[in-house]
């Protein structure tokens, strides 16, 4: 063990890995980790025949090596190794890293090593009350009685969970580039020994008419593992060679070699081969391989003279692989794939059904066979792009209708392939060993001829990228009715209530338990500023008991009772200088409590009962010092609020992985593009290429002037066409926000170019002839639609293949449907707002507007009465602590398209006649979620808009109440607080807010005032005048 090197990297590397998927699981419920906070890996003596398990497969995968007779404790912080002295002095090279690691040393005291392994159960109860462990483990030995002993009795209380299936999927199903390719190296040995070697031999003893035992066969190949000469001179079946750095010393046999035939056929490889003399018919031989820990499978058939039947189960069979190979791909469930595979059996040969395997292969790596993730049926779990799969497709015990011998009565046919997921077609690592039926049949009788090999069929085409699941023809605009049709509005009345409980039911659920102070206002805590932690570190001016500017250590050194005094920045309000005669006075106020600053300057203080100095007042003869003091500290307090504001502005900003660019092919690239928000410098079009894990804008200016998105930070991917706009845009709303340049954080960018007329032709690049006259305005339409088209055409198929490449993160293009649009004000500037299947977006001008549905909890329609030519619009997110989306002043003719774009899009809404002070409201509904949901939630919104509906006044009190405080907090801030439209106000203000019924139509008051004029006897007159008339002008 002396040359033990345990890469500490790759330590550090996977841990963190695991760590984060344990972390991942436990926010999203822990459905895969089952809520453990810790897990227990056991290590007991190794057997002489090892089997390797999920213990094994642990440590070598975090330290390449097997360490017996070892605990290895894992909690969400911490690693803890409990081992021998020998052993733990090379477990030093993983110390030091980003991840803690705490080795814990055994030694001959048994005292001690009990101390030890009450440490660990300390550790265990420390993190939580659920345990990881293996249960199907099977290590042996003194050392793992002890440990469950010393468990048994201090952990009574903490649940043992099985996490076979979390260490899969986190640690070993998907493997890193080291880790496949030892795995292609494995395969391509297991390749070599099966063809040409074993291929040779078999064919010579079958054409000499040889007489040879399974075993003896087996023994051949099992003894050329250590044949060196041959893994140097060795070719596999497309001519290549093993790789340059293949070492033979670090093969060992996994499997076999099994070799069947002569009817006797299992399958399952569990029994060695037998001592029986190889017939020359159905010949079955497989074989595994572990390289560098990693383990690989193949397994053939041969078939000597096979009838018709068998070559055409054979083909059958063939084509049955060919299609599970097809459907394993990344984000595909394990049991559909099985059930294809069967459906095809059932469809095509329903007599092979009950031959067919009752699963179809396993999970393959560090572990010869992962049960936790066999293809069957049955198994739910989802394949991953960078999980290995053997893939097993065969038929067993089917009866020869024309059998040779009595040893031809009933034959098997087999296909095993060692294969690597990916968001495609699979890579088949064990593919150069030939499957077709020329390479696979011999013949050696003269009547038999050999049947050509079938054509592979072409794969089909991949359907587009662009995401139309959620377009209906019946949400269009031009297909309703201009009026509000009765029963329509109705059905849309009932939606909205089954909305609305649904949404307080789930309020309810979500919130079961008291929130108060839990989901409130963020809590301010004190901050402690240290200006020196050492005399020394002084300024060396302070001698001279003067006023000192540190801009340094950003400290003010004020001399107190002849002693410099610091006082660090922020615990200054503000300084100034004023003259009285000859003398010049510098004040400096002080921050504490009780000062009348505004909310959101409010400060907290550890010990707001302490003795404070509220400021200092120092005089001096010299004037223009004190202003030049008063401007320094001005100037440092400024930038110290602008740092502290940088530094709360980037919290939520999160550091994205390097982009892995394509180096064996030129990139898609969209040439001539625009990027918003714009790069420092001057404007000028860049480029967009796609890479293997994002996109990158390349600016020509500089190659550092350059903007990187990761596939994996991109949650929705928009193409706008240039219909009814100046710009065709590609746009992608990222998850997290990133910097670009040395600006602002953004979570939007966008890249577009422009659509008007110009010099050049976009499509041709030609100089454009300008010319006059009606034909020429014609042509120079035709010309413009025709570019327009072109350019449509040309953004969004890149917008297809930028979904395309990032399919594996679920990345979809999504158009805007512009006749669902309305105007409104989101900002500043009114602007076309336009819905997509996901979002509501404005992308044509900055500030872009980008609102998720999904993320919506409620909307409330503001400023809804008669008489108003305009109302507003608010989205509550599910995240209270996230300010209300405010749109303002949209037309009231979009009115009814708004409440059935929100109603089909399954968002309850309510309405009112007021604006609201939602400030005020998601203060309290943050300050005790769980109450405010008790109370009601947000049925006092629906209250409002039923009893206005139904021209009735309810004498119930409304959900949402305010206490007396906060009525006076809401009149104090109502002016800065307002985000509306001045114009929208002003209109409001003229209205009276306290008429809440609708006027009456002009048929009514016609029908009322004849009404009143048949009781007052004044219709009668009119009448008989009519008729005097009428009378006079037939005289004439």
């Amino acid at each position: 063990m002396a040359e033990i090197k345990i890469d500490s990297k790759t330590f550090q590397e996977r841990i963190s890995h695991f760590v984060n998927a344990w972390k991942t699981d436990k926010r999203s419920g822990d459905a895969l980790f089952n809520g453990v906070s810790s897990i227990v890996v056991l290590m007991g003596k190794v057997d002489q025949n090892p089997e390797f398990h999920k213990n094994n497969a642990m440590h070598f995968w975090l330290l390449g090596y097997e360490f017996p007779t070892t605990l290895m404790l894992l909690t969400l912080d911490t690693v803890y190794i409990l081992t021998t002295q020998k052993k733990a002095k090379y477990l030093d090279q993983i110390k030091g890293g980003r991840y803690p690691v705490e080795v814990l040393v055994r030694g001959k005291d048994a005292a001690e090593n009990e101390k030890l392994f009450i440490k660990i159960t300390d550790a265990i109860k420390a993190a939580g009350k659920k345990v990881g462990i293996l249960t199907k483990d099977t290590s042996k030995g003194p050392f793992i009685d002890e440990w469950k002993k010393t468990f048994a009795d201090n952990c009574k209380d903490i649940e043992e969970v099985d996490v076979a299936q979390a260490l899969s999927a986190g640690a070993f199903s998907v493997k890193d580039e080291t880790e496949l390719r030892a795995m292609r190296t494995s395969s391509k040995a297991c390749v070599a020994l099966l063809t040409p070697y074993f291929l040779d031999e078999m064919s010579n003893i079958l054409d000499q008419d040889k007489k040879i035992k399974h075993s003896a066969l087996a023994d051949k190949v099992y003894n050329k593992l250590e044949d060196e000469k041959f893994w140097k001179t060795v070719e596999l079946p497309n001519r290549q060679k093993l790789p340059t750095d293949f070492d033979p010393e670090q093969l060992d046999w996994i499997l076999g070699p099994v070799v069947q035939s002569g009817g006797k056929f299992d399958l399952k490889w569990q029994a060695d081969s037998d001592n029986d003399v190889l017939h020359p018919g159905i010949i079955i031989a497989a074989m595994g391989l572990r390289y560098k820990s990693y383990c690989s499978q193949v397994a053939r058939t041969f078939m000597v003279d096979p009838n018709k039947s068998q070559e055409s189960n054979y083909k059958f069979l063939l084509a049955i692989h060919n299609l599970i190979l097809k459907e394993i791909r990344d984000g595909v469930v394990v049991k559909d794939v099985y059930n294809k595979a069967l459906s095809l059996v059932k469809s095509k040969k329903p007599e092979l059904e009950k031959h067919f395997l009752k699963n179809i292969g396993f999970g393959i790596g560090l572990e010869n066979k992962d049960p936790t993730l066999i293809l069957n049926g049955k198994n739910n779990r989802t394949l991953k792009d960078g999980m290995t799969v053997c893939v097993t497709t065969g038929f067993n015990d089917i009866q020869n209708p024309t059998p040779q011998d009595k040893n031809s009565k009933v034959y098997s046919l087999v296909l095993t392939d060692t294969i690597r997921v990916t968001p495609a077609e699979p890579v088949v690592f064990t593919g150069d060993a030939p499957v077709d039926v020329d390479a696979t049949s011999f013949f050696f009788k003269d009547e038999e001829e050999t049947q050509p090999t079938p054509k592979k069929e072409k794969r089909d085409s991949r359907v587009g990228a662009v995401a139309t699941k959620n377009i209906t023809s019946t949400r269009l605009r031009s297909e309703r009715n201009s009026t509000v049709d009765e029963d329509t509005d109705k059905k849309r009345r009932e939606h909205q209530k089954i909305l609305s409980s649904k949404k307080q039911k789930e309020g309810l659920a979500k919130y079961a338990e008291s929130t108060a102070d839990e989901n409130g206002v963020e809590i301010k805590k004190f901050k402690r500023f240290e200006s020196y932690k050492r005399d020394n570190q002084f300024p060396a001016k302070v001698r001279d008991m003067g006023i000192v500017i540190d801009q340094k250590n950003h400290t003010i050194n004020l001399p107190v009772m002849g002693r410099p005094v610091p006082f660090h920045i922020n615990t200054i309000k503000n300084a100034s200088k004023s003259d009285e005669g000859e003398w010049s006075f510098l004040r400096i106020n002080f921050l504490s409590p009780g000062q009348g600053v505004g909310r959101k300057d409010d400060q907290p203080f550890e010990d707001a009962s302490a003795h404070f100095v509220r400021s200092l007042t120092f005089r001096s003869t010299d004037g223009e010092r004190y202003a030049e003091i008063a401007n320094q500290i001005s100037n440092l307090k400024r930038d110290a609020v602008k740092k502290e504001q940088e530094k709360k502005d980037m919290e939520d900003v999160v550091e994205q992985d390097k982009l892995v660019e394509i180096r064996n092919r030129r990139p898609a690239v969209l040439d001539n593009v625009f990027i918003r928000p714009a790069m420092e410098g001057k404007r000028v079009p860049g480029k967009v290429e796609i890479h293997q894990n994002g996109i990158r804008y390349q600016s020509p200016l500089s190659t550092q002037q350059r903007v990187d998105i990761l596939f994996s930070n991109v949650r929705h991917l928009f193409f706008q066409p240039c219909q009814h706009e100046l710009i065709v845009i590609i746009h992608v709303h990222l998850k997290d926000p990133i910097i670009i340049g040395n600006k602002k954080k953004t979570k939007d960018v966008q890249f577009y170019r422009e659509a008007t007329d110009i010099q050049f032709d976009e499509t041709g690049n030609r100089k454009r002839k300008y010319r006059y006259g009606d034909e020429d305005e014609f042509e120079a339409e035709q010309e413009e639609r025709r570019r327009r088209a072109e350019l449509d055409r040309l953004f969004k198929g890149f917008a297809e293949k930028i979904a395309e490449a990032g399919r594996t993160e679920g990345i979809e293009v999504d158009m805007p449907i512009r006749d669902l649009g309305f105007n409104g004000v989101p900002f500043r500037s009114n602007v076309y707002i336009q819905p997509t299947t996901e979002c509501l977006i404005q992308l044509t001008e900055p500030p872009f507007m980008v609102l998720t549905l999904d993320d919506i909890e409620v909307a409330h329609l503001e400023r809804v009465q008669f008489g108003l030519k305009n109302f507003d619009l608010v989205f509550v997110f599910k995240d209270f602590t996230r300010a209300p989306y405010h749109i303002n002043t949209i037309p009231v003719e979009s009115l009814d398209d708004v409440k059935e774009f929100l109603d089909t899009s399954d968002i309850s809404f309510s309405e009112g006649p007021l604006n609201l002070n939602w400030s005020v409201i998601m203060k309290t509904v943050t300050a005790n979620t769980h109450q405010f949901f008790v109370d009601g939630g947000w049925g006092f919104l629906q209250n409002e808009s039923d009893d206005e509906d139904a021209d009735q006044q309810s004498d119930e009190e409304s959900a949402f109440e305010m206490s007396d405080s906060e009525l006076d907090e809401v009149s104090e801030s109502s002016e800065e607080d307002s985000d509306f439209d001045s114009n929208a106000s002003a209109e409001a203000s003229e209205e009276d807010p306290s008429d809440d019924e609708e006027g009456e139509d002009w048929d009514e008051l016609e029908r009322k005032a004849k009404k009143r004029d048949r009781e007052s006897g004044l219709e009668a007159e009119e009448e008989a005048e009519r008729e005097r008339n009428s009378k006079k002008k037939r005289k004439r």
